[in-house]
Order: structure tokens, then sequence, then C-alpha cells
């Protein structure tokens, strides 16, 4: 462990939050036990690994290096070239092998702890598959022991091999003493990060780019909309303007994630699920595809981390599928459909074709699932009267109401226990663009009575309504009288 005496450097200013993240790399690099030691970064694309592991190589002086696609003999002709820079070497270091590489790379160690970082290393492994078993042999070298205090940090955006390289089944993971995983920023984080102190506005910008950190420098080059009359305008000078690197890039997460033989379809599912189909049957009925096809398909999508599923509050065998990233969904529920249009005409005049599509399927789907991301991370004990440990959509079974429609509620809160899946908490709707009255408090009492005949708990079961138009006066009053929980935005970001 760190010594005591010793000082650990605190986060260079211009790393925005990551304070969690921060501190296990640096007491993970700090670790002054005499061995060398093995981590693990992962995470999607553009989350900022890359920036947070040179600036702790450059807090604490280690070696970092970038990874890129090519053959075995130039990855390490790269390498060399750096370490030569890194040890002040007159040449480069002839290396044989990765086994070489690997020996030089820990030996850097050798006097004091120091992080060594290969950044992107699926890159390397693709070229040379023995690469983790050489990696792995150099720990286990000198019977079993692990000389010198090198900190080496192995970092990868491809989620499905680096969960095959350093997953619970691997033999690099019992070696592996940090797993370190850097998602994007929740949409507080996202608010304070692109500055903007209007909920609205917020919450408006983060169904588009979500909290992903590099789409704001270098991908709109600080371009932020200084208030909510603007977003219309700044959409259409950043996601929807052919000369910004915006414009592309949900295509090009599916070319860097997705083999080209599998990503049409992948385009199609994603569509699908952005404009409404939330399982597996959905998708496979609005694509015309066999099931087969449209489950690999979910499946490699879900493998990569841009698509979720989540098991039904009250159907567990039903899996509820969603867009894991905001820009894919809104790209694909928004976009695609005026993507000709684009390279013809004024973007403001397709935006004012798109943006109807945009509240009715973007923004309300995203404040949905930031209720439940609200839910689950910032909501206390005392709002539900335990703590959560699940939020997510739920739907009764066949008709369940005199009309002929399903029940369904937005935002199921679960607790621990229970005869399901936990003890049920809460039943809410959450409602973007709509002033919430007494009839959808009557609407989710009327749920939880038919929950209670089909065999729930609900007994510490509280409604909840979330809306981001606000409340009127006589749902207000109940709430007042503790009968239903209210949610409005400035709650969600924390400001009232």
């Amino acid at each position: 462990m760190p010594s005591s005496a010793t000082p650990l450097p605190g986060k260079p200013p211009r790393v925005f939050d990551r304070d969690t993240e921060w501190q296990a790399l640096i007491a993970f690099a700090c670790d002054d036990r005499g061995e060398a030691r093995l981590g693990v970064v992962g995470g999607r694309l553009r989350q900022g690994k890359s920036y947070l592991l040179e600036a702790v190589t450059g807090a604490l002086g280690g070696f970092y290096f970038t990874a890129r696609q090519g053959t075995q003999t130039e990855s390490l002709s790269h390498l060399a070239g750096d370490f030569a820079r890194y040890t002040h070497a007159s040449r480069p270091p002839h290396w044989h092998g990765w086994e070489d590489a690997v020996d030089d790379l820990l030996a850097l160690g050798d006097r004091r702890p120091v992080p060594v970082v290969i950044d992107e290393f699926p890159d390397l492994v693709r070229e040379s598959p023995a690469l983790p078993s050489l990696l792995h042999s150099a720990y286990r070298r000198h019977d079993g022991g692990r000389p010198g205090r090198a900190r080496l940090l192995l970092s990868g955006s491809s989620l499905p091999l680096m969960h095959r390289l350093f997953g619970a089944a691997s033999p690099l993971h019992e070696l592996s003493d940090l797993h370190l995983a850097v998602h994007p920023f929740d949409h507080r984080r996202a608010a304070r990060f692109w500055g903007i102190d209007d909920p609205v506005l917020a919450l408006l910008v983060h169904a588009v780019v979500g909290g992903t950190p590099a789409y704001r420098h270098e991908f709109v080059r600080d371009d932020v909309p200084e208030k909510r009359e603007d977003f219309d305008a700044w959409v259409c000078r950043t996601v929807l303007d052919p000369g910004t690197p915006l414009f592309r890039e949900a295509y090009h997460l599916l070319r860097e994630e997705i083999d080209h033989k599998d990503r049409a379809l992948c385009h199609s599912a994603l569509a699908a699920v952005a404009t409404g189909c939330s399982t597996q049957g959905q998708v496979a009925d609005c694509l015309g595809a066999p099931l087969t096809d449209t489950a690999r398909c979910l499946g490699l999508l879900r493998e990569h981390g841009l698509l979720h599923g989540e098991a039904d509050a009250f159907r567990p065998g039903l899996v509820r599928l969603r867009v894991a990233e905001p820009l894919l969904a809104f790209e694909h529920a928004v976009v695609r459909p005026h993507r000709s249009a684009l390279a013809r005409r004024d973007p403001a005049a397709v935006w004012k074709l798109a943006r109807p599509d945009f509240d009715s399927l973007v923004a309300r789907s995203h404040f949905a699932q930031v209720c439940r991301d609200w839910v689950l991370s910032f909501a206390g004990p005392d709002v539900f009267g335990a703590r959560p440990t699940s939020a997510t959509h739920g739907s009764l079974p066949g008709p369940a109401d005199p009309g002929g429609a399903e029940f369904t509620a937005d935002v199921v809160v679960r607790g621990h226990g229970g005869a399901r899946d936990g003890s049920l908490l809460s039943v809410g709707l959450a409602r973007w663009d709509e002033v919430m009255d007494l009839g959808h408090l009557e609407r989710l009492r009327g749920l939880l009575a038919a929950l209670a005949d089909r065999g729930e708990d609900v007994t510490r079961a509280r409604p909840a309504c979330y809306s981001g138009a606000g409340f009127g006066p006589a749902l207000r009053a109940a709430a007042a009288e503790g009968h239903v929980v209210l949610v409005d935005l400035d709650r969600l970001y924390g400001l009232g």
C-alpha cells in the first residue's frame, strides 16, 4: 500500500470530476509493495480513459504507450521508440518479440513504483494472440514471484475482447489487482461539464450527446448552447452540420465496434429500438428478419455495450431493450430518416421536420431513463422508505383496465428482499412534456390494485410522478399529505 509518509499527487485541474477513478489509479500506481502489479482499465470509446491515464503517468513520471492497429513488428518498433525516449537511451532496444518487451517494461519498476500504461491493449492482442500468455508467464516467473514494482496498466475500449482477456475465466484475472471501468458522466455531472445551469436545457443536451466527455471539446469545439432558446440552433450547427465530427460519430461508433457483415442489420435494430421496439420479438417484427438473426444482432450490440437489456419489473422473463448511447438513439430515431435531405437542404429546415420525432421518441424516453438513474444514484432511503436496488420499466401482461390497454410504469423501484426481485418500493410515471395531475395518481393507484390482485405485496409501495413540465395544484396538495412522491427537474438535478 502507499506509504502514509508520502503524500499522493492530487488530480490536475484539467481533469474534470473522475475523483473516484483518480484515487483508485493513484493508489494502485503508488502501492509500495515489492512486486510487480497488474491493473485493467476499461470503458466505451470517448469516455476519457486515455486522458485520465496520461494524467496519471504525467503526475508520477510513468511510461505511457498508445497501441494502434498494425503488425506485430510495427507495434514493437513503435513501442521501442517510445521506450527509448522515456529512458533517454541513445537508440531503441532490439526486441526479438513481446517477451523481451514485457521484461523491459516490468524492469522500469526495479527502483520505485512506476505506472506503465499500454493503452488500447486489445489492438496489440489482435495481431499477437500469444501476448496475454507471455504476460502471464512474466508475472508467474521465478516460482510465482513478481519482482520489481512496475504498475502495469492495460486499457481498452473493445468491451468483448477486454472481457475475454480479463474476465473471471481469464488467467490474467487472478493477477489483476485493479479492475476499473470509466463510465459516461451521469446527468448531473454532464450538466456541470457542459456548464449548463438550466435543467431543461441540460436534459435536452444530454438527450443528444449523453455523458460522453469527448463530445464537448473534440467534437463540437466547445460550442455550448447559452440558453434553452438556443437549443435548436445548437443542434443545427453541431450534430446536424456535415462539417462537424459529431455528424458522423454514430456511424463511426458502429464501424469501430461491429464487423462489416453485421453492420447493416445492427443499424436497423438500433433504429427499431430507438423508435419504440423494446423487446426482441418487436424488433424482429419491425425488421422483418428471422428471430435467430435478430437475436444474434441484439446480442452483438449488447456485448459491445451499445444496447442494454433489463428484465421487466413485473415480468422478469421479458427483457426490455434500450439504446445505451444517447447519440446513437438520437441518430437512429431522428437524424437517419433525414440524412439524404441534410446533404441538400439547410439543417434548420430539416430539424423543423425532425424535431417532433425528437420530442416524442428521444426526449420522452431519455427523461424516463434519467428518472430511473436518479433513483439509483441520488434518491436516499428516505424517498421511498428504503434504499433502492433497482429501477426499471414495468408492465402487466394482457389488458388490465376497462379500455383494454396494458398498465405500464416508467419507474418501478425495488429494494432488498421480497417474493420476486425485491420488495416493491414505488411505481411511477414519467412525463417529459406533460403537466401531471390527479389523473396520473389515480392511474398509479389502479396499477397498484392490479398488482395486489396478482399477488404482489404493495403495502410499502409509494406512487411517484416524475415530470419535466410540472404538477397541478391538486397533485401538489396530495404530495404534501404524503400520498405521492413528486420529482421535477430541479430535484433530478439537485437544485431544490
